[in-house]
């Protein structure tokens, strides 16, 4: 038995419209948390009279609900873990504490059968973020653990309706019940895509809107593996936010290309009649697929998009190029293969992919030296390096990056926390390591992530 490692002992011993748009109302007792959010088995009809078994959810029932706090404000949530394996929650794109990031080992232990974890979570940003487990990866999210989170600016901007969309394949059969989660070909190539597409685990689901209103509609894809390009066909649509920060100026609703963990803002003023439509669009190989569709009812409100005012910028900090190290990272298949550590995060059993040329083997104690350490304050330049004919959706937790260039296309100058790098792409974005910690660093295809492409990257005062 290995002994346990200085990490462990340290973290041991510190201590929509529809269901998925419910909000939770906040407690008042002093010694409770402001929400309550439980990990369960479940079950819901996503194919027509077919209830699909062995679902796992956060909350009671149904989609996870989307949880909504403003910026800056502090928010308590107890996660209390109801399955038979290990969980954690992570905040994907929040710049909050490092021991509130939900990774195992690298910044809590596991939440075992049973156990109740108490997070404190804010944000300096507003914007459109979501939570996932980060421990049983693929299987916990593959089977429906995906939620929403709402960061919301102080003053209101205009709009008459927020609608989020959590937006995500299931792997099921014809009878609505789980087919294979992943094959191990495919995890080594660009990922197993599911089989029936949702919007807030509804197939091509209606929402009526009000005519003529303004309509935040919040797109996050909380997929496993589909990569995409989206568009809004009908009334008049922009976007006004990419990955919780706003555009310079606002960007035509058509070809948004997002990958798993990236999200967009889309500003939608409806059509002025009476039952006409807008649709979301989701554009694949096979053709253009249908998402979901808003419909116009009752008499037009009569807005126009000039009524909106511009998103505030988030305060991150801009990066000092001039004076900016240079860090490398080469994202690619392992060297060696490898044989992956057992752990009670559960593993796919195979180990294809490195970063930098080391394959991350196992959530355990004690995890592998930081790709890199940064200094607090200091500016970097990391160069991003894809060495696969495959695309990459590369995430940093806890941090913002710029956008700087790239050898295959032009990148806007957008701050972000996830990136795609296509095929063979090299691409330069910049930061300041202004957040102390630990912070992993890796793919959000999950059988990517789950079979080597992982690291973390350390933030040292």
């Amino acid at each position: 038995m290995l002994g346990m490692s200085r990490r462990e002992f340290l973290l041991g011993t510190s201590a929509t419209l529809a269901a998925s748009t419910a909000t939770y109302a906040f407690a008042n007792k002093a010694l409770s948390a402001d929400l309550q959010l439980p990990l369960n088995y479940t079950s819901h009809e996503i194919v027509p009279e077919n209830i699909t078994n062995q679902m796992m959810g956060f909350g009671t029932d149904g989609p996870a609900p989307t949880i909504r706090l403003k910026q800056h404000q502090k928010l308590s949530i107890d996660v209390t873990n109801n399955l038979r394996e290990a969980s954690i929650v992570h905040w994907h794109g929040l710049r909050h504490e490092n021991a509130q990031d939900g990774v195992p080992y690298l910044t809590q232990k596991p939440i075992a059968m049973g156990e109740t974890h108490r997070y404190d979570i804010w944000s300096p940003d507003a914007g459109t973020f979501w939570y996932h487990p980060h421990c049983n990866t693929l299987d916990q999210m593959a089977r429906g653990m995906t939620g929403m989170l709402i960061v919301e600016e102080p003053e209101e901007v205009g709009f008459d309706q927020d609608l989020p969309l959590n937006i995500r394949d299931f792997r099921l059969g014809n009878d609505g019940q789980f087919v294979s989660l992943f094959t191990p070909r495919l995890a080594a190539r660009g990922g197993t895509l599911g089989t029936i597409s949702t919007v807030n685990w509804r197939q091509k689901p209606t929402y009526d809107l009000t005519s003529g209103s303004l309509v935040r509609l919040r797109l996050a894809v909380t997929d496993v593996t589909r990569v995409g390009t989206y568009q809004i066909n009908g009334g008049q649509a922009q976007v006004i936010a990419l990955d919780s920060h706003p555009v310079p100026a606002p960007l035509p609703a058509t070809d948004v290309l997002l990958s798993p963990g990236q999200r967009a803002d889309i500003a939608l003023r409806m059509p002025e009649r009476e039952g006409e439509t807008a649709k979301l669009i989701l554009n694949t190989l096979a053709g253009p697929r249908l998402m979901a569709t808003f419909r116009a009812v009752g008499r037009s409100l009569g807005r126009s998009m000039a009524d909106l005012k511009p998103l505030p910028n988030n305060p991150v900090k801009e990066p000092d190029l001039t004076n900016a190290e240079i860090l490398d990272f080469t994202f690619g298949w392992t060297p060696d293969g490898g044989e992956p550590l057992e752990s009670i995060c559960g593993s796919l059993g195979y180990v294809f992919w490195s970063i930098n040329r080391k394959p991350w083997l196992g959530d355990t104690p004690g995890p592998l030296d930081p790709l890199a350490v940064m200094k607090k304050g200091k500016s970097y330049i990391l160069r991003l390096r894809n060495n696969t004919p495959n695309d990459h959706p590369i995430h940093l937790h806890g941090l913002a990056f710029k956008l700087l260039r790239s050898d295959k296309r032009p990148l806007p100058p957008l701050f972000t926390d996830t990136a795609l790098l296509l095929s063979d792409e090299t691409m330069d974005v910049a930061l300041v390591a202004d957040n102390e910690g630990d912070w992993a660093f890796h793919c959000h295809v999950i059988e990517h992530q789950k079979t080597g492409l992982t690291g973390y990257l350390r933030v040292e005062g």
